[in-house]
């Protein structure tokens, strides 16, 4: 990549400044994520003009393409937010609540299955965005706290990230970074993707009840993660495309097992010690007024998950379903730094037959006249679900639109390019390769994806790697992939999309404190793993 930019510390310290502001009005002020999403993009277009000599057309393409980035997004907010309304209304949640007691009366196992096992299920199948979702919803029905319920899925799901969607950033990836050896570059991504695979499942018993929650837990963890990771490991080296929807099916499977075991079918007596459940009534008369089984409650998310398996799992009707897709053109654009991204014919082209927000609206649709059919719905539920769809939606959209606009804001500029060799300046070889993971973190954290984050940086890895003697791609790239995955439990898109959906809007602060632990403690245990693979392998 042919540019004059200048990799200083000033200059990186300006790039790095519209996140780090970002970071902090959202987790230290506690500001709304719509103002703070707006102000980090007014940073970034400061720079942009009065530093890193961005022309407007610069500027104006990248906020297009940004705007074209949260619209992805949006066709998952939007639906995902009228399933839930539409779901909640019926009190079909109660339903599930009192119909799952009957498989397990273990909240803690319950936890586990939906907001790590399906969690992973969905992300392995559709992705972007759907596990946060459909998951945090589900869980509130069971009686999680809201917050907790958005922390988890948004921890359980990361692993996922890479070989998830059908491998679609596994092959984004190799379709931009040359490897001699391909199998080898996956088997590297499987082995430090299991790390925040077993760190989500540890954390998620420690989040429900501390070390107790843990001791409770282990059992099943190590379980359905060597299923979940090592699976995985395996299946890279068979079919890198079904090497995470395999695993996470065979998880659910496992499920069934694990549930006629005494240990995770009872009380386990951590319900009462708990403050991940919300507090029961006392006089808790609403379940016995249920007019729903479990499975009625239910039936929107088995077509979801029907629909998502027939169109997205079966090769050759997803390959059919995504002939039909389409872009915006954006032109080429340069800075004073003859920093320069080149134009395309359709930038990002959207797939509207395997897009999953059209299997949520699908699920949507049909849970509204599947639940009227039940005559569940009271008088104006129709006017309520649009209410509640609304309120959550707006501020969430402006919260994502100011995110992602930010981001390519940032990338037309050659910002982002800054930051990633400007670490690559002062790092040595062994520095560099867990350093790479840190990069993942931050660019899955800036576009909410972890196919943008390779996609973003892969490049100027493989410059980096050319250029530094004594470096492996495929270790580098695997860092980088890992990290990617890991950082979409912290995208503030990804938690927007959460709080939004388990309405508690406004309360993103306190979903980002644990989330940002469990990225602080699977980070650094991917950075000293991508160390040992670039030391003895």
């Amino acid at each position: 990549m042919d540019h004059n930019l200048p990799i200083t510390i000033v200059y990186w310290l300006v790039a790095l400044l519209p996140l780090a502001a970002l970071l902090v009005m959202l987790v230290l002020l506690k500001w709304s994520a719509p103002v703070s999403g707006g102000i980090a993009l007014a940073i970034a277009l400061a720079s942009s003009f009065l530093l890193y000599q961005a022309p407007f057309d610069n500027a104006l393409v990248g906020i297009g393409k940004g705007a074209w980035d949260a619209f992805f997004i949006l066709l998952v907010v939007w639906p995902a937010l009228l399933l839930y309304q539409v779901t909640d209304k019926a009190g079909a949640f109660t339903a599930i609540r009192k119909g799952i007691q009957e498989y397990s009366k273990n909240y803690l196992f319950l936890v586990l299955a939906f907001g790590w096992v399906f969690a992973s299920f969905l992300q392995g199948i559709a992705g972007f965005g759907t596990p946060i979702a459909v998951v945090a919803p589900l869980l509130i029905g069971i009686g999680v706290k809201p917050v907790t319920a958005v922390v988890i899925p948004l921890i359980g799901h990361a692993w996922a990230n890479m070989f998830g969607s059908l491998a679609v950033s596994w092959l984004a990836t190799i379709n931009i970074v040359d490897f001699e050896n391909q199998s080898l570059a996956a088997l590297y991504m499987a082995i430090l993707l299991w790390i925040p695979n077993i760190v989500a499942g540890i954390m998620i018993c420690w989040l429900f009840a501390k070390w107790k929650g843990v001791r409770q837990g282990i059992w099943a963890v190590l379980i359905i993660s060597l299923i979940h990771g090592g699976g995985q490991l395996v299946l890279t080296q068979v079919n890198p495309t079904l090497s995470n929807f395999i695993p996470t099916i065979v998880a659910i499977g496992a499920l069934f097992v694990l549930a006629k075991w005494n240990r995770y079918s009872e009380d386990s007596g951590l319900e009462d010690e708990t403050d991940a459940l919300q507090e029961k009534d006392v006089d808790d008369e609403e379940d016995d007024d249920v007019d729903l089984t479990m499975n009625q409650a239910f039936m929107p998310y088995y077509v979801l998950t029907g629909l998502s398996v027939l169109a997205l799992g079966i090769p050759f009707i997803q390959n059919f379903l995504s002939g039909l897709e389409w872009g915006f053109p954006f032109p080429g654009v340069e800075t004073g730094y003859d920093y320069t991204v080149e134009g395309v014919d359709a930038y990002s082209p959207i797939a509207p037959l395997t897009h999953p927000g059209t299997y949520l609206l699908i699920a949507s649709i049909f849970g509204y006249f599947w639940f009227k059919s039940k005559d569940v719905y009271e008088k104006g539920a129709l006017t309520d679900i649009w209410k509640g769809v609304k309120d959550n939606g707006i501020g969430a959209s402006l919260a994502i639109l100011a995110f992602l606009t930010m981001t390519q804001v940032l990338e037309h500029s050659g910002q982002t390019t800054v930051l990633a060799l400007g670490i690559g300046e002062v790092s040595p070889p062994i520095v560099y390769v867990a350093l790479a993971n840190i990069i993942g973190i931050t660019g899955a954290f800036m576009t909410s994806s972890n196919t943008s984050s390779n996609i973003l940086f892969s490049p100027l890895h493989e410059n980096v790697v050319q250029s530094m003697e004594g470096l492996s791609l495929s270790h580098v790239i695997a860092a980088q992939s890992a990290g990617g995955a890991i950082g979409n439990s912290i995208a503030p898109s990804n938690v927007i999309l959460g709080t939004s959906t388990a309405g508690i809007k406004g309360k993103d602060s306190e979903v980002f404190k644990p989330t940002l632990v469990f990225c602080l403690i699977a980070g650094v245990l991917v950075a000293g793993a991508s160390i040992v693979l670039h030391l003895f392998f």
